[in-house]
């Protein structure tokens, strides 16, 4: 079930994505047409303290029109490694830095229209060094225990997708452990 690209036209180029439409070919035969946002990637870190609690950061959603509270995240640069990225965004958004990483999980926010994939790393170890968010953000961070995060997402107090997506990863994670004597 592929579908053949037979024009591709960039209506719309900017700095973090382009938006191309796409006159598509079906393997049936037919043809229609695919707008797709292309995007270069992200992605979003679970930062965990030698306490169990967690990092979230707190910023201005134009989107959303309201401020989200949030893993910390970001797009990453052209050729860079996923988790060079996670490095860099955890310390430009909180100060910390993390002794220890493991990968979570890849996932396509919006397949359906976006090329957009985003890398979950957990973070952990963490040590406090200097943050230095980007001059266009306005972030702050706080501490959150973890079974209140878990409780934020299932109340829907927490509404940022990537961040409900890996706090409930993580919650899985550990009961499987747990499970398994692991």
């Amino acid at each position: 079930m592929k579908e053949k690209v037979i024009e591709s036209q960039i209506v719309f180029q900017g700095r973090l994505l382009k938006v191309e439409v796409d006159k598509v070919e079906l393997e049936n035969g037919v043809i229609s047409t695919r707008e797709v946002v292309v995007h270069r990637g992200a992605v979003a870190i679970l930062p965990i303290l030698y306490s169990g609690d967690i990092v979230l950061v707190r910023q201005f959603r134009l989107p959303a029109n309201k401020v989200l509270l949030e893993i910390p995240a970001g797009t990453l640069s052209p050729g860079e490694e996923p988790l060079e990225c996670a490095k860099r965004e955890l310390e430009e958004e909180t100060g910390y830095r993390a002794g220890k990483w493991n990968k979570l999980v890849s996932l396509f926010l919006a397949p359906g229209y976006s090329t957009e994939c985003i890398h979950i790393f957990c973070a952990e170890e963490l040590t406090m060094g200097e943050k230095h968010a980007d001059e266009d953000e306005v972030i702050s961070s706080e501490i959150v225990p973890f079974s209140k995060a878990l409780e934020m997402v299932f109340n829907n107090e927490i509404e940022d997708a990537k961040t409900a997506c890996a706090i409930l990863f993580y919650n899985a994670l550990k009961e499987r452990r747990d499970d398994y004597g692991l």
